[in-house]
C-alpha cells in the first residue's frame, strides 16, 4: 500500500523552477514533521529540507538554502518543495519522508536539470 505519493518532477533547464508535491491522504499528516530527501546517480541519499508539524519551523541543507522552499498544507495533507534556480547538480530522484525513525517514504519523483 502506498502511503506517500510524490508528483511534480520532470525535465527543466538550468535556472528554471519546479514544484514537487507529496500527498498523504490516508496518513495522520498533521501529526508528523515531514522532510524531503534526494538521491543523485551514484551518490548516497541526501537530506534536503524538513518542516515541523505546523509548518512554523523549517531547516535546509546548505546546498539548497535560498533556492528551495519547503511548505505544507495540513488541510490537504500535502507537502511541497518549491525549487528555484535549479542547477544540473540538482538532478536526482526526490523523496518525501515522514520525519521520524520508522516514518514512511514515498516512491520518488525524478527531477532532471539540463545545462
Amino acid at each position: 500500500q502506498v502511503h506517500l505519493v510524490e508528483s511534480g518532477g520532470g525535465l527543466v533547464q538550468a535556472g528554471g523552477s519546479l514544484r514537487l508535491s507529496c500527498a498523504a491522504p490516508r496518513r495522520p499528516f498533521s501529526s508528523y514533521d515531514m522532510a524531503w530527501y534526494r538521491r543523485a546517480p551514484g551518490k548516497e541519499r541526501e537530506f534536503i529540507a524538513t518542516i515541523n508539524w505546523n509548518g512554523r519551523n523549517t531547516r535546509y541543507a546548505d546546498s539548497v538554502k535560498g533556492r528551495f522552499t519547503i511548505s505544507r498544507d495540513n488541510s490537504k495533507k500535502t507537502l511541497y518543495l518549491q525549487m528555484d534556480r535549479l542547477q544540473p547538480e540538482d538532478t536526482a530522484i526526490y523523496y518525501c519522508h515522514e520525519d521520524f525513525d520508522v516514518g514512511y517514504w514515498g516512491q520518488g519523483t525524478q527531477v532532471t536539470v539540463s545545462a
